[in-house]
């Protein structure tokens, strides 16, 4: 369906056609996206944006603010002062009249950047586009960069995880895609401690609301759950570009952990030591395993097994790499080596005295040829 089509009949292009015409459009001639992250309301992201549209106009650029919600923090909207602002668009909703941002005076006013808060918010009804996310799309395919601010929670990836953790559904998600093809993500990180001070002195809520959120979302466990996922998500975003850049060089820069899945007993034990190691030092899991004609060749109950864990793996946030045919150490070396592994885990297989003597142990294999990889032999369950 063309865009005179769509309206003629009313009809919005749905969030994954817009997806696509971004990925399509993508070029020189679009606006770069720069994004503040941050674990939870009050970390400072859209204190740290303002400041940045007044670094920029400061040096002479052309800055507007599209959308600022100071959520009544007075030094927030003080730095509003100052900024040129592009009147909202008011709308009437089931009898209340709402605020939202006008994208098309934002296009015409065509400015150098501008600056857009709640990357993730759900216009009202009756908007051209359903998400902000969208209104945003539109803004930089006319060529004018965007800044702008979100919460980890609302990825779409990571939504379920962070309804589960702190018992709040999320119900605004934003794409994983419009994160990882921002052209610049900054994390605003704060201390669950430090955020839970800013809430007591009235510098995040209403004193009418701030003790319910201490009591409920904000807590330390909710707070130092979303200050890891966030992190994370970060440190993925990194290794990607690195990714990009040359696989050789990643792992003087950041670790990977690597884990073989062989459906042996020890290898879902294995899988949650490595996405264990991988949490707590904010690094990417690759799971090895065998080619198909290895798996195909496997007993019925090993190879169920093996694709058992390949789902808990997946669920972990392990990403599937399949290796070589031929022998098994050689190939996981080089996918190891390939791939900028730093960390290695597999499963220890138990191997009879007579099997010892006539064949080299796998692990022995490995060391030998990964001297620079450290490796971790997991028993079996």
């Amino acid at each position: 369906m063309t865009d005179t089509e769509r309206d003629a009949l009313d009809v919005r292009p749905s969030p994954d056609e817009l997806l696509e015409r971004y990925r399509s459009e993508a070029g020189a001639a679009r606006g770069r996206l720069r994004l503040y992250l941050g674990m939870a309301p009050g970390v400072g992201k859209t204190y740290r944006m303002l400041e940045e549209g007044h670094r920029r106009a400061g040096r002479g650029t052309d800055v507007v603010v599209g959308f600022v919600e100071g959520h009544g923090r007075p030094l927030t909207t003080a730095l509003v002062e100052g900024l040129e602002v592009v009147p909202r668009r008011t709308l009437t909703h089931r009898g209340v009249v709402v605020e939202e941002m006008d994208t098309d005076a934002v296009i015409a006013r065509r400015p150098t950047v501008a600056l857009v808060d709640e990357l993730a918010h759900t216009n009202v009804p009756g908007s051209a586009r359903e998400k902000r996310w969208e209104d945003v799309q539109a803004i930089l395919d006319a060529g004018i960069h965007v800044v702008s601010t979100m919460n980890v929670q609302h990825l779409a990836s990571l939504s379920d995880a962070v309804a589960t953790i702190t018992g709040a559904p999320v119900h605004e998600r934003l794409p994983d895609d419009v994160l990882l093809r921002a052209e610049e993500i900054e994390l605003v990180d704060m201390s669950p401690h430090a955020l839970r001070q800013r809430m007591r002195h009235g510098n995040v809520y209403p004193p009418d609301r701030t003790q319910i959120a201490l009591e409920r979302f904000f807590t330390e466990a909710n707070l130092t759950a979303l200050r890891e996922l966030s992190l994370r998500a970060v440190a993925q975003r990194v290794e990607g570009q690195l990714e990009d850049v040359n696989h050789a060089n990643l792992s003087l820069v950041c670790d990977r952990v690597m884990v073989l899945v062989d459906g042996s007993r020890g290898s879902g034990r294995a899988v949650r030591r490595a996405a264990s190691l991988a949490g707590a030092i904010h690094a990417g899991v690759v799971a090895l395993v065998p080619p198909p004609e290895s798996v195909d060749a496997m007993p019925f109950d090993r190879a169920r097994d093996l694709r058992e864990v390949l789902d808990v793996a997946v669920e972990l946030g392990a990403r599937i790499n399949q290796l070589g045919a031929g022998d098994i150490a050689e190939s996981v070396g080089a996918a190891v080596r390939e791939l900028g592994g730093t960390h290695l885990f597999v499963p220890q297989a138990s191997v009879g005295r007579l099997e010892g003597l006539l064949r080299r142990p796998l692990a022995d294999r490995l060391a030998a040829s990964l001297p620079d990889v450290d490796l971790h032999l997991v028993g079996g369950e």
